[in-house]
């Protein structure tokens, strides 16, 4: 399968959330495509170091706004009409839902609606970033799009698996009955470098305790699997979903399957570290087992993970020593 490039010289693209990880990996690779790109991010999670290095790019523009309040109409930025709008943003870890909810909840449901409206307005074509989460704690393994999920709709994580997918139902509702050209993309666990390393996820906390020295804090018995998929590749996939005219909701990640025992004990390994693997309590709602089925992303987007785990593992850590966390 070939899906063709569809976005590059000459076409806008507008990303929300584009300071954060994931989103600034994107920018970086669609400005490397010669789009120009509409960054839009209020900054409660993502960092403007991600995106420093565009800031003088005149591909690039960054505008800061929270994105639940519409776009701001007197930016000169977001005047013109985009060819595609890709809703990343949302802060999306563990540690973001107790203390950031209502953001949480206002990001995926008015601003999904308010960009929806942009993209039918502009004839763009409208991704929506979605995740592995809107399967909650899954009861078939590995997840695959058609599986409904297991979500409790009133947890400490419903906050963002009933936001992302009120944000699936919208999309799918303007690609039905207002004709709009959407997707969804339902992103797995993604690691690499510019991760927030206090943001309460497994692989920037592991880092950051084993760089210091610090025990490494497992939830449980660390028995609990997460399949891991670097940041190069997951952007990769989003481009192919982008260039494709499939609507989705297609997976994407990695099938490297892992016990977070196992992902600490490796971060310690690689990174030379004293640290030891201490255990503490499993957080509420904390799914058993996470890991794509990649069949959809295979046939329809010719999709492929390929970087190595350890390699990929390697250069984040490296990151997170350049920043001396």
């Amino acid at each position: 399968m070939v899906v063709a490039q569809r976005f590059g010289a000459g076409h806008r693209v507008l990303v929300t959330g584009g300071a954060g990880f994931v989103p600034s990996h994107l920018i970086d690779a669609l400005i490397a495509r010669s789009c120009t790109v509409v960054a839009v991010d209020n900054f409660v999670t993502g960092s403007k170091e991600n995106v420093t290095h565009l800031i003088d790019n005149p591909l690039f523009a960054l505008v800061e706004a929270d994105v639940a309040d519409g776009l701001p109409t007197h930016h000169p930025a977001l005047a013109d009409r985009f060819d595609a709008i890709l809703h990343m943003a949302s802060p999306a870890s563990p540690k973001d839902f107790t203390t950031l909810p209502i953001e949480i909840l206002r990001v995926g449901s008015i601003a999904t609606l308010h960009l929806l409206d942009r993209a039918v307005n502009d004839g763009a074509r409208f991704l929506m970033a979605s995740t592995s989460e809107a399967y909650g704690d899954p009861l078939v393994h590995p997840q695959v799009e058609t599986y409904w999920g297991n979500v409790n709709p009133v947890g400490i994580r419903s906050v963002y698996d009933e936001a992302k997918r009120f944000s699936e139902a919208s999309t799918m509702a303007y690609h039905r009955y207002r004709g709009l050209d959407s997707a969804i993309v339902r992103i797995f666990n993604t690691y690499g470098p510019r991760m927030r390393p206090d943001d309460g996820r497994a692989i920037p906390t592991f880092i950051a305790q084993a760089l210091r020295g610090e025990p490494i804090t497992v939830h449980g018995n660390g028995e609990q699997t997460r399949s891991i998929c670097y940041v190069d590749d997951l952007v990769r996939g989003i481009l192919l979903l982008l260039d494709s005219t499939e609507a989705g909701p297609i997976n994407c990640g990695d099938e490297h399957e892992m016990s977070m025992r196992d992902l600490a004990e490796t971060i310690v390994r690689l990174t030379g570290s004293s640290s030891t693997v201490t255990f503490t309590s499993r957080t509420a709602d904390d799914p058993e087992m996470r890991r794509p089925d990649l069949t959809l992303a295979r046939t329809r987007l010719g999709f492929e993970p390929v970087t190595p785990f350890e390699d990929g593992l390697r250069r984040t850590i490296d990151d997170f020593r350049r920043r001396a966390i």
